[in-house]
C-alpha cells in the first residue's frame, strides 16, 4: 500500500522555514512546535496549500509564492493614524509594537506601529509580507486521512473566515516580526473600542 498523499481531506503535519523576499527568514515551524492543518480548508496561504498538494511524509520541496497566493497586495487603505489617546499608556509605545484592535463591529485586527507623531501614531494593518514573493522550504512530517471531528472543524472555521474575510475585505492567519517602511498617506482610522499589545 503506497504511503498517503496530501489532498482534499488529509490531515497534515510539516515543517517550514519562509524566507521574505530579500532572502531573510521571516517566520518557521519546528519539529517541536509544527504546523498542523486539514488540506482543502484554505488553513493556510493558496500557494502554500497547491504547492504541497500531492506530496507525501518524508518529501522536502521548495516553493515560491507569488504575492497574490501569498500574503496579498499591500493595501495603502490599511495605513491610517490612531490618536495616542486610543493607547492605553502611549507613552511607552514605540515604533514596531503590534496592537489587536476591535472595532465596533467586534471584528480584530492587527496593525503595526509604523509611525510615531506628536498625538497619533501612524499603523499599518497590512500583513508584515503583502506584496511580498515569499518562498518556503517545507518538508512533510506526517500525512493521514483527518477524522470527521477534524473536517467538521475546519469547515466551520473555513465558514468563519469567509464571513469575516466579506466584512473586513481580507484577513490572515499568520503573524510574522518582520520590518516594514513604505510610503503612505495619513488617513484617519474608524473609531475602536478596544485595543490591546499583541503578545
Amino acid at each position: 500500500m503506497s504511503a498517503q498523499v496530501i489532498g482534499p481531506d488529509t490531515h497534515v503535519t510539516l515543517t517550514y522555514v519562509l524566507f521574505d523576499e530579500d532572502g531573510d527568514t521571516a517566520d518557521r515551524a519546528t519539529a517541536a512546535e509544527p504546523l498542523r492543518y486539514v488540506h482543502g480548508y484554505a488553513q493556510i496561504i493558496p500557494g502554500l496549500e497547491r504547492g504541497l498538494t500531492g506530496m507525501r511524509a518524508g518529501e522536502r520541496r521548495d516553493l515560491t509564492v507569488p504575492a497574490d497566493d501569498a500574503f496579498g497586495q499591500h493595501d495603502e487603505e490599511g495605513v491610517f493614524e490612531v490618536d495616542k489617546a486610543d493607547f492605553e499608556g502611549s507613552e511607552d509605545v514605540a515604533l514596531g509594537d503590534e496592537f489587536v484592535a476591535k472595532g465596533p463591529d467586534g471584528n480584530t485586527m492587527a496593525m503595526r506601529v509604523i509611525e510615531v507623531l506628536p498625538d497619533a501614531f501612524v499603523v499599518d494593518t497590512n500583513h508584515p509580507l503583502a506584496g511580498q514573493t515569499v518562498r518556503f522550504q517545507v518538508e512533510v512530517s506526517e500525512v493521514r486521512a483527518a477524522t470527521e471531528e477534524e473536517i467538521s472543524s475546519a469547515q466551520m472555521d473555513l465558514e468563519q473566515r469567509a464571513a469575516a474575510a466579506h466584512d473586513e475585505g481580507g484577513c490572515c492567519d499568520h503573524d510574522h516580526d518582520h520590518d516594514h517602511a513604505d510610503d503612505h498617506s495619513h488617513n484617519h482610522a474608524p473609531p475602536l473600542i478596544q485595543l490591546s499589545r499583541k503578545n
